[in-house]
């Protein structure tokens, strides 16, 4: 199978996505993946420019260079699913580098075709108990949450016997981060946040694209692993005059399902989560979330799964990066700039579901307005994705991912190491001597001296 070379000139229309069709059954049919799988990887062998990004494509690339006829028609099937095993959804190659995505004619949508692969081995397989319990996030989290087993699931994460024993069991590598739990979580600290309808005096102060104020989806992570980071994000806004509140209960927001290709999953998650969302939608709230694959989840990818669902697409609308809605009220003279505290030099790597929203570099924006601040953008793959750098298979890969990353905030002389993905700023960390991970929300606090 080859490539038309008198085509390879690419799109230069904005990319566009086509809803995910994944309750039919031709979805789930492996003939029919296969084929089009051959199609894909025949356009990407031709094209190659996304070599770069994760090991999904060097993996492909190696495969059709070492098969009998250096062309993917000879690449063994088996290779596929390596290639498979190694994308981690990030979106990078279909929004920043691949030149045939829709409306090209050829309609490359790599990650996508991805997903489906992984729906058709899950649904075929199911999941390994490590993965089953890796992607179930808030399970984990209200379990370790509980005090006692707190104390001790830490104490068996720092310790090197307790790390040799999860990666032999689970095979959870013993050298990757793994995230502290807390008892006290994120919900229990902002307790005291209204819960119900404020009063009409105290709606907040509603610009052209926000309402002026805000829900907060605290995230698995947000809740149980960084209570820090809501309390960050809180005190700001409240600092802003943008009155804060949280969904009365909420599970993960699914998007570790998704990677495993369990789409059922994501839609139970999905009937649990979005008809609170937009119940205070229609109450005249807008959505937050600290965590960019949340965030990514809510934006596109429930979305492009559930086309014709209304409350879905009422969420999609009502939900903001924290940094985009700070930024979107600066424009309207709606944001305090009263800085206290100078950050000086911050190197600042852009998670890749952050990059992939296309919303611009509004983390790096706001911090800039902090006087005496310099803001290095590090836009590289930390490598991490929640579950990959976990891995006792892929930890390995993952931090070569990272590398990159790693020694550009070495040389960046920077008084700070920040990126909006928490999981992405430990990864990078732990290559790191004399920085620790930071949440830019942190930072942004310590500006306004709250």
């Amino acid at each position: 199978m080859s490539t038309p070379t008198d085509k390879r000139e690419g799109s230069l229309d904005a990319p566009t996505r086509h809803p995910i069709d994944w309750k039919s059954e031709e979805f789930y049919d492996e003939p029919s993946l296969m084929t089009e799988l051959e199609r894909v990887f025949d356009i990407c062998h031709g094209c190659r420019r996304c070599f770069n990004l994760c090991h999904s494509f060097p993996t492909l690339f190696d495969a059709v260079d070492e098969s009998e006829s250096m062309e993917v028609d000879t690449v063994p099937k088996s290779a596929y699913w390596e290639v498979v095993d190694h994308c981690y959804l990030c979106d990078m190659c279909y929004m920043t580098k691949c030149p045939y995505v829709p409306p090209h004619e050829w309609n490359v949508d790599f990650p996508h075709l991805m997903l489906r692969a992984k729906a058709v081995r899950f649904r075929k397989e199911g999941a390994s108990m490590r993965d089953s319990i890796l992607t179930s996030t808030d399970k984990v989290g209200r379990f370790a949450g509980i005090p006692v087993i707190t104390q001790t699931v830490n104490a068996v994460n720092r310790s090197k016997s307790g790390r040799v024993a999860l990666e032999k069991t689970l095979g959870v590598h013993r050298d990757a981060v793994i995230p502290e739990y807390h008892s006290k979580t994120a919900r229990k600290r902002l307790s005291e946040l209204p819960s119900q309808d404020l009063p009409s005096q105290e709606k907040g102060d509603a610009t052209a694209a926000t309402r002026g104020r805000v829900v907060l989806f605290l995230t698995c992570y947000g809740n149980h692993n960084l209570p820090s980071m809501a309390e960050d994000l809180a005190a700001i806004y409240t600092h802003n005059d943008i009155p804060v509140t949280l969904t009365t209960s909420e599970v993960c927001c699914a998007m570790p399902k998704l990677e495993l290709g369990d789409l059922e999953a994501v839609e139970k998650a999905k009937n649990v989560n979005i008809p609170q969302l937009a119940a205070w939608v229609d109450k005249g709230w807008d959505i937050v979330t600290p965590v960019p694959s949340c965030t990514l989840m809510y934006k596109q990818e429930l979305p492009l799964m559930f086309p014709d669902d209304a409350d879905v697409i009422k969420v999609r609308d009502a939900m903001f990066d924290p940094f985009e809605y700070l930024m979107l009220r600066h424009k309207e003279g709606r944001l305090n700039t009263d800085f206290k505290t100078s950050l000086g030099k911050v190197a600042y790597q852009v998670p890749c579901h952050l990059r992939v929203q296309n919303i611009g570099l509004k983390t790096r924006d706001v911090l800039k307005l902090v006087p005496g601040t310099e803001v290095q953008v590090i836009e590289r793959c930390s490598g991490h994705d929640g579950t990959y750098a976990v891995k006792k298979e892929t930890h390995a890969i993952s931090k070569k991912i990272a590398r990159p990353v790693i020694n550009k905030v070495d040389k960046s002389d920077a008084a700070y190491f920040v990126s909006d993905c928490p999981m992405a700023a430990e990864q990078i960390a732990q290559g790191l001597d004399d920085y620790k991970a930071q949440n830019p929300l942190e930072l942004l606090r310590q500006a306004y001296g709250i």
